[in-house]
């Protein structure tokens, strides 16, 4: 993990009794799928207490709005992300990103009872989504997430391969998106694969053998996920353009 401005930040979110889980680039880097990151991403429970419990800790980082929508139940319960820009010393710049919604994953109780808790050296406690939770979650439209998932799912089998149980082989054979731990995982539980296979076909042509069809049915699973995520934001966007527009006509009449 990125040292000081992100333990900070959590630091200052768990004296607040802000109950939200890492989510982003910093949850990654705890399973060891990035280096660095300065990401500052959390999934928040979205109810009244709680907001008001991150609106101190907001307080405390001296953390403004930069984008459009406020901080408000309506825009997180909708799916929006709200950005703050944190200004108090120790973290000038460091911009957090909470979010209450994930595409494709279930709700924030379902998350937090799955959720990782990490202990550092120092004794500072930290809530992090669960894997499987970020590897859904990393189902977008962007690039650099498809490259992540993949690491964050290759490190997992690659640390687990020799002691995994019944349910985290058939996350791999669901998740993966390396060909060559796929063959390694057909080749060691067939009928486990085959049972997959109904959820996931291109599962077959692993068993099968037959690289050229695998690859490309492993670039249409992905390009029907970016599809959904598009379809997913969409309408978010256009929310948020209008909201975007409001924000400058106020600004504009106030001036």
């Amino acid at each position: 993990m990125t040292p000081s401005p992100i333990l900070k930040v959590l630091s200052i979110f768990k004296k607040n009794n802000v109950k939200s889980l890492l989510i982003g680039g910093q949850a990654c880097i705890i399973y060891g799928a990035a280096e660095f990151s300065r990401d500052s991403d959390f999934i928040v429970l979205c109810d009244r207490s709680n907001l008001e419990h991150l609106r101190k800790a907001l307080k405390d980082l001296k953390a403004g709005p930069i984008y459009v929508p406020d901080l408000k139940e309506e825009y997180l319960d909708r799916g929006h992300a709200c950005h703050f820009r944190c200004q108090v010393k120790g973290v000038e710049g460091l911009r957090v990103d909470v979010i209450s919604k994930l595409k494709g994953c279930d709700d924030f109780q379902q998350l937090w009872n799955r959720r990782k808790k990490l202990k550092l050296k120092n004794n500072q406690a930290i809530d992090v989504i669960g894997l499987g939770d970020l590897v859904q979650a990393k189902k977008t439209q962007r690039d650099k997430d498809w490259l992540m998932l993949k690491r964050l799912v290759e490190v997992d089998y690659l640390q687990n391969k020799n002691t995994a149980d019944q349910e985290k082989i058939k996350w791999w054979f669901l998740e993966s998106r390396t060909p060559d731990h796929l063959l390694e995982l057909v080749q060691k539980y067939p009928s486990v694969a085959l049972k997959c296979g109904k959820l996931r076909p291109l599962l077959s042509l692993a068993m099968a053998k037959d690289s050229t069809k695998f690859n490309l049915e492993l670039h249409e699973e992905e390009l029907k996920e970016r599809l959904r995520d598009q379809e997913y934001w969409t309408p978010l966007k256009k929310e948020l353009e209008i909201l975007r527009h409001e924000s400058l006509d106020q600004k504009r009449k106030a001036s």
